[in-house]
This record gives C-alpha cells, sequence and structure tokens, in this order.
C-alpha cells in the first residue's frame, strides 16, 4: 500500500515508517518544513509539504494514498482543547476523501481516565471527564465507508525521550527535586518506540473497523518507581509530595501528575498477533543520559 503519514518525521512515526517500508509499503510523509522534509527522504519516504492547520494539504495527501496513518498533535498542553480541535478537524478533512473507498484509516489517542480502579481495556471508552475528539471523529467515520480504528498510545519511551516522563524529568532538573504524590503507586502504562511502531504497521495491515488498540507493553509503572530513577539520574532527593502541592510543582502536568491509569493490551495482542518485545521504561529511564 502506498501509505499517508502525517507526523511521519515526529518521534513515533520516525519509527513507523521504517517500519511500513520493511514491509513492502511505501511512505508519502507528511513534512512541515525542511528540516522534516530532510529526515524522510533518508528514511525512504516521498515528501508532501503541509502541516495540520493546512486542511488543503492534508485532502490531497490521503487522495494520493492507499491507506493514512494520522501520528501528528500539537504537543502544547497550554492551548489543549484548541489543538484538539485543530486535530478533529484534521481527521475529518482526511476522512471527507476516504468516505465511501474502505480505506484504512489509523488515527492516534491516549490512555488517561479510560477506566477507574482498574487496567482499561480496549472496549473502555472515554471518560467524559476527558473527552477524545479525534476518537469520536474517528469513530464517526467507521460509519461513512472507511476501515478507520484507532490506537490508544501509553507513554511511548526510548533512551531519549519517554512521553509524559519527558517532562517530568525536565521539572525535576529544574526544580532540583524529584517528587511523586503521596505514596507513589498510581501507575502509568508504557511501551518502548519500536513494539509501538510495530503495532502501527500490523493495525494498517489487520485492523478492524471501529476497534481500538493499545500499545501497551508494560500495564502500569509506578511513579514512585520513576521518580526514584529520575533522582537518581539527575543525582536529586526524591520526596512524597502532596496532592496539593503537586501543581506547584507540575504546572500543567499535575492534572495527569497524579492518575492512575493502568491499561491492558490482551484483546490487542489476540486481534493482531502484537508480541511486544522493547526494554522497558525504567531500563531506558536508567540509560538515559541526564
Amino acid at each position: 500500500m502506498r501509505v499517508f503519514v502525517t507526523g511521519a518525521a515526529g518521534f513515533i512515526g520516525s519509527e513507523v515508517v521504517p517500519e511500513l517500508i520493511g514491509a513492502g509499503h511505501s511512505v508519502l510523509g507528511l513534512a512541515r518544513n525542511d528540516a522534516n522534509a530532510k529526515r524522510l527522504a533518508e528514511l525512504g519516504a516521498e515528501i508532501h509539504r503541509g502541516d495540520l492547520t493546512d486542511l488543503t494539504s492534508l485532502r490531497t495527501g490521503a487522495e494520493k494514498a492507499d491507506a493514512v496513518i494520522h501520528l501528528a498533535f500539537i504537543h502544547d498542553f497550554s492551548k489543549f482543547e484548541e489543538n484538539c480541535a485543530i486535530d478533529k478537524a484534521a481527521i475529518e478533512a482526511i476522512g471527507a476523501v476516504l468516505a465511501g473507498t474502505q480505506k484504512p484509516l489509523l488515527t492516534t489517542g491516549g490512555l488517561a481516565l479510560m477506566a477507574d480502579g482498574r487496567s482499561a481495556t480496549e472496549d473502555d471508552q472515554p471518560s467524559p471527564r476527558l473527552p477524545r475528539a479525534s476518537e469520536a471523529a474517528t469513530d464517526a467515520l467507521a460509519e461513512r465507508g472507511i476501515r478507520a480504528s484507532t490506537v490508544r498510545l501509553p507513554q511511548v519511551h526510548d533512551p531519549v525521550k519517554q512521553g509524559l516522563i519527558t517532562y517530568v524529568v525536565q521539572i525535576a532538573r529544574e526544580k532540583g527535586v524529584s517528587p511523586y504524590i503521596g505514596e507513589g503507586k498510581n501507575r502509568w502504562p508504557a511501551a518502548h518506540v519500536t513494539d509501538v511502531a510495530r503495532l502501527y504497521k500490523l493495525a494498517l495491515e489487520k485492523g478492524e473497523t471501529g476497534k481500538k488498540y493499545h500499545a501497551v507493553a508494560e500495564e502500569g509503572v509506578t511513579m514512585r518507581e520513576v521518580a526514584e530513577v529520575v533522582g537518581a539520574g539527575l543525582k536529586v532527593p526524591v520526596v512524597s509530595i502532596s496532592p496539593e502541592e503537586a501543581q506547584g510543582h507540575f504546572g500543567w502536568l499535575a492534572m495527569f501528575a497524579g492518575l492512575d491509569m493502568p491499561a491492558t493490551s490482551a484483546l490487542t495482542r489476540k486481534r493482531l498477533g502484537w508480541n511486544p518485545t522493547g526494554p522497558g521504561m525504567i531500563a531506558d529511564l536508567k540509560a538515559m543520559k541526564y
């Protein structure tokens, strides 16, 4: 297949592109600047210039492809709602081109606030406390003759980047302390970036309309474990702080820092034959150059 990939030059996209090419697909990668275009050319992808706010470029890219993987998102959490609206508009623009074709469309979601008191499954729906505009848009497209489905991401990591944990490290470095909230027993799911890339390929090739797939290798890494490894790496104190102190330390990240959000990928593994084998979150944090 010829696959149009948004976010192709990003952290995950840079692994997805060679994964697809290695499986015999060709990639048309969205590039918003010269640096991204250069990176994609090095990976063996064809370049398509544009960005998430250029809906014409998104439609044109989708028109040229047999399938679409939508990875791009504007990671400015100070404008989270605005960026979610941009994401929704991008999905709808791509969907307008694919409607009635039965072509695959893979979009990207998250795992926060999917279930309370247990591990979230692929059949769980997002909590009204944190609506997912992208999932809702994707589900609507699944009813318009598109093989649309969603990959829900945990903390995706390697020894350089670790999802939201990257910001945890930055804040600890700036403030000279690595805290966890309360007893630090709240858990975040995780997966190595190469395992996640392989899941996108499998979901593209074997995914079913309307399904949700969890890119979860580790069901839940405790935030106390994370804080202890980060503290050791930065050589700063590791301390417990109260929920009331979290906002002052974490800023915008406080809305996530205390969440317990374990998730399972049992259905994903069964449906797609996905078997993650990459290093764990703690191993990558220990290998990081602080």
